[in-house]
């Protein structure tokens, strides 16, 4: 069996993060100490400083991509009335059949 990948807290992930951003020692001295590959510290890093931007950007909020929940909410109850109507009324082959009277058996 093969080996299970290890994971890490988004916490530990931003203050090893931090601690690159900073300098005060090497990659390798730091992955060294971390028990990581220096690939995912500097990783880490170009993560966080690309994140940095975004922040600023946002007037020091978080760039937040979910969707308004009122939209939602309004969107699903429009949705169910229209399906509930959709539901209710008859298809428009069955009006052609009452109206062309197919069939029925007098031809």
């Amino acid at each position: 069996m093969g080996r299970q990948r290890k994971s890490y807290s988004a916490a530990f992930k931003a203050q090893v993060a931090l601690a690159a951003i900073r300098g005060d020692c090497t990659a390798n001295e730091r992955a060294a100490k971390h028990g990581l590959h220096p690939t995912l510290i500097s990783n880490g890093k170009a993560a966080l400083l690309g994140g940095a931007e975004s922040f600023f950007a946002g007037g020091g909020e978080p760039a937040d991509d979910r969707p308004d929940p009122a939209e939602l909410f309004e969107q699903i109850g429009r949705l169910k009335m229209e399906l509930e109507w959709l539901k209710k009324t008859p298809r428009r082959s069955d009006i052609a059949r009452a109206l062309i009277g197919e069939g029925s058996c007098g031809n």
